[in-house]
C-alpha cells in the first residue's frame, strides 16, 4: 500500500464519527449509575432518618407521663417498630462501633432546661477547662465537676429528659464501597422533653465547690 493511500485512509478513519455515541455512553453510564446510587443511598438515609425522628417524639412524650418511666423497654421496642422498614429486626447494642442491624438508646435526666449544659465554673486561667482549685457549681449534688451533669434514665416529675435513639442499618446500594463509604449507616434522633408535673420534683441544692 502506498503512503498516500495509507495517509488517505487514515483521514478518512478519523473522520469518521459512527459509533461515537455507544463509545461514550459506555464511558459515562457506570459513573452516572454509581452517581445516581449514591444519591439515592442518601436520600433513602433522610428518609429514614425522619421517620426515626417521628418514632422517637412519640415515645419521648409517652415517657414525660406518670408511669413513663417504668415503660422505657416498651417504648424503645415502640421506635424500633416503627423503623421496621430501615432495619428488620435489629438487636440492641450500644458499643462504639456499632455493626448493621442494631440499635442503641440512652436518657439522661436533668433538674431544668438550663442544667443541660456543663457545671459552671470560675475560670481563673482563661484556658476554657475546668483545673483542680477552680470554684464550680456542683448542680447535681455528686461532689465532683461534670461536664454533663445529667444523670441516666427518665428521671421524676418536672424533670427534663434528652433521650436518644440510634439505628444502624446496611446501605440501601451495594455501592459504597466504590465511593468511600461503610457498608452500612447509622442515623440518631434525639428530642428535649420535660416530664409531666405528676408530683412534686425532687430537687437537688445547688452549692459551690472550690477543690
Amino acid at each position: 500500500m502506498s503512503k498516500a493511500r495509507w495517509q488517505r485512509i487514515v483521514v478518512r478513519l478519523a473522520g469518521d464519527r459512527r459509533g461515537a455515541t455507544i463509545i461514550e455512553f459506555a464511558i459515562i453510564t457506570p459513573v452516572m449509575i454509581v452517581m445516581m446510587m449514591g444519591i439515592g443511598d442518601l436520600l433513602y438515609q433522610l428518609y429514614a432518618k425522619a421517620v426515626l425522628n417521628g418514632a422517637v417524639q412519640k415515645a419521648a412524650r409517652d415517657s414525660a407521663i406518670q408511669g413513663g418511666a417504668q415503660l422505657v423497654s416498651t417504648l424503645d421496642n415502640q421506635v424500633i417498630a416503627m423503623s421496621s422498614m430501615v432495619a428488620k429486626t435489629p438487636t440492641q447494642s450500644c458499643t462504639a462501633s456499632p455493626a448493621a442491624g442494631t440499635w442503641c438508646s440512652t436518657r439522661k435526666s436533668y433538674g431544668s432546661f438550663a442544667a443541660v449544659a456543663p457545671e459552671p465554673f470560675i475560670d481563673n486561667n482563661g484556658n476554657g477547662v475546668r483545673n483542680a482549685g477552680e470554684c464550680y457549681t456542683d448542680v447535681n449534688g455528686n461532689k465532683q465537676w461534670d461536664a454533663d451533669p445529667g444523670a441516666t434514665g427518665q428521671g421524676g416529675a418536672n424533670d427534663v429528659t434528652l433521650y436518644t435513639m440510634s439505628l444502624t442499618y446496611p446501605r440501601l446500594f451495594p455501592v459504597a464501597g466504590l465511593l468511600g463509604w461503610s457498608s452500612s449507616a447509622t442515623i440518631s434522633a434525639q428530642t428535649l422533653l420535660k416530664n409531666q408535673p405528676y408530683a412534686s420534683q425532687q430537687t437537688v441544692t445547688a452549692t459551690t465547690i472550690c477543690t
